[in-house]
């Protein structure tokens, strides 16, 4: 299989076909082009409402940009087909009326073919298509129109000549918003919303711009009057925020998860929002004894609620490592201590000959996270390593031979339980980032997927930064800590 990466031909094309006939017919069309095309932008729908070239009122259209790598002749010939295709399917399924399909015009036309559009498509300065154009290409130069763009053609077009039709108008009258009704059960909804919406977004990570798929979830606080919320605005609002993020020099997971947050508060007019966002990114290492580059991915996490204008963001990473049982690892050097005496080693070799062995114990593979709730710049990159020093082991997914040996026996030296694993990501954190202030939330947490249990061992820890670094010092643990989400709803 070969991708369509070095398109051709590029040309703009209309639909078009009676208001009575609906818009099944142009969805079909638009699947058939893209057997053999690329589409690249569609216009909204329209409804021709004043007689013209293209059709008298009552007339539906929308135009299409779409590239392909077929030569000019066979792109034509493709196009044609399913103009021919659409009849055929209208008279065979009879739930929608034939829809034409024809070229308006290619986008980098050669010199003998610049005006032949013309005579095909009927275009001239003031038809009413120069406003579905508009929407997809207001940029471009048609042929023919001495260097014109669509714009100014677009702004030609007498009013009353063409209208739009509403994305979310189904062509019938809709009695009432049954999301804004009252419901049957008065009670306020903590979270409504959608889950794992998955997104492509564009970030720039250290100067360079990548591609990470993300997962999101949004929600939206619900009052008791309320019967629900709209769930396709949620989406429109990722589509609306990815496109400019697109067009940004920089952004980060944590400020998509902000600008979401304050998005749905006000499309779903409520008063309070919640979104988590997260990302597989890639990171580049180095094995520790081949020194091979591996690429390893990991997990950004943002995550933002918010109460009108008043925001409260946390962000952080989740990383997988290693762990090894101390209290197997304990029991098998008993054993053999015991082995050794029996075979007439004294207390103190036998000792000696266990420390000077790695021990066999279970090891599970552990999955860490690390959340920080400040204003200050924190590198999640930096984060990782600090998460997979905190285990006994990191992982990699590439391995020689001299490596393999250097992780299990690094590991093995190295037993922590899940408890262990939170104690050491946060003396970590207290002894690396001494500038990081008091009032820094924090979450630590480690789930170990157990090797010979069928549970998974989990810990987690969270507070301020301050409270943390005081009870590392000797102090008094605070009486109450604050979880995740107390934090988050503290300020809002």
């Amino acid at each position: 299989m070969t991708s369509n990466t070095g398109q051709e031909n590029s040309a703009f094309v209309l639909l078009k076909t009676s208001s009575a006939s609906g818009r099944d017919g142009f969805l079909l069309a638009l699947q058939y082009l893209q057997v053999r095309t690329l589409l690249v932008a569609v216009s909204s729908l329209y409804e021709i409402t004043g007689g013209s070239c293209e059709g008298g009122s009552g007339t539906l259209v929308l135009v299409c940009r779409l590239q392909s790598d077929l030569q000019k002749e066979d792109f034509e010939k493709f196009v044609n087909s399913i103009e021919k295709r659409m009849r055929e399917e209208s008279a065979s399924r009879g739930n929608f009326g034939p829809v034409q399909v024809s070229i308006l015009f290619h986008e980098n036309p050669r010199k003998e073919d610049a005006c032949s559009f013309k005579r095909c498509a009927n275009l001239n300065e003031i038809s009413p298509l120069w406003i579905p154009l508009e929407e997809i290409a207001g940029d471009v130069a048609p042929p023919g129109f001495s260097g014109k763009r669509v714009r100014d053609l677009a702004a030609g077009v007498a009013e009353g000549k063409i209208r739009k039709i509403r994305d979310d108008d189904p062509g019938f009258p809709i009695e009432r918003d049954v999301q804004q009704g009252k419901p049957r059960v008065s009670l306020d909804l903590s979270r409504v919303g959608v889950t794992n919406l998955e997104r492509i977004i564009r970030l720039v990570r250290n100067g360079h711009k990548s591609l990470f798929y993300a997962q999101m979830d949004l929600f939206a606080w619900l009052d008791r009057r309320r019967a629900g919320v709209h769930m396709s605005r949620f989406n429109d609002e990722i589509e609306r925020l990815v496109e400019e993020i697109t067009l940004e020099a920089s952004s980060s997971i944590e400020a998509i998860a902000e600008r979401l947050a304050k998005r749905i508060v006000e499309s779903q007019r409520v008063t309070r929002s919640r979104v988590n966002v997260r990302a597989k990114f890639p990171l580049k290492k180095f094995t520790p004894l081949s020194r091979k580059r591996v690429e390893e991915l990991y997990t950004f996490i943002g995550i933002s609620a918010c109460n009108a204008d008043i925001v409260r963001t946390v962000t952080g990473v989740e990383v997988e490592g290693m762990t090894v049982c101390p209290c197997a690892q304990e029991m098998v050097k008993s054993h053999s201590m015991k082995l050794l005496a029996e075979e007439g080693y004294d207390a103190k070799e036998a000792a000696r000959i266990v420390d000077l062995l790695p021990i066999a114990s279970h090891n599970q593979r552990g999955r860490g996270t690390l959340l920080l709730g400040t204003d200050r710049s924190v590198s999640a990159e930096q984060l990782v390593h600090l998460l997979e020093a905190s285990m006994s082991s990191e992982t990699y997914e590439l391995l020689k031979r001299p490596d393999e040996f250097y992780v299990v026996n690094k590991a093995h030296r190295n037993p922590m339980f899940a408890e262990d694993v939170v104690r050491e990501i946060l003396a970590n954190l207290v002894d690396m980032y001494p500038d990081l202030p008091d009032d820094t939330f924090v979450l630590a947490r480690q789930e170990n997927l157990e090797s010979i249990h069928q549970h998974n061992a989990f810990a987690e820890r969270s507070g301020t930064l301050g409270d943390i670094r005081l009870e590392l010092a000797g102090g008094k643990p605070p009486k109450r800590r604050p979880s995740l989400e107390e934090w988050l709803e503290s300020g809002v």
